[in-house]
């Protein structure tokens, strides 16, 4: 698990925490996530890349597919915290799955 500082600079990237965001709800294929950036597929995979080496996301292949998720539930807990608009789904999933 990294450190809070190390979270707090990885979500400090404005494409990294709009992943995240996205990732909120449900878990979403890469396909799923790029159409949200004015960036290259690879571009968006980089990133994605990034946050799983750091515990942030976790990521499972179905065929060809990769899809992404929220690994590192403080993550929930933050953007809750700050007030992020979708406070009352975070509840309803990836916080929701803390033991």
């Amino acid at each position: 698990m990294i450190v809070s500082i190390d979270l707090f600079k990885a979500l400090s990237d404005e494409t990294r925490l709009k992943i995240v965001e996205l990732l909120l709800t449900n878990e979403r294929c890469v396909c799923e996530i790029t159409p949200y950036f004015d960036r290259t597929q690879s571009t968006i995979s980089i990133q994605l890349n990034k946050l799983e080496r750091l515990g942030i996301l976790a990521r499972r292949r179905e065929g060809k597919r990769v899809y992404y998720r929220i690994k590192d539930l403080r993550i929930c807990d933050l953007l809750k915290a700050v007030g992020h608009p979708d406070g009352k789904t975070l509840r309803k999933s990836c916080c929701m799955k803390r033991s």
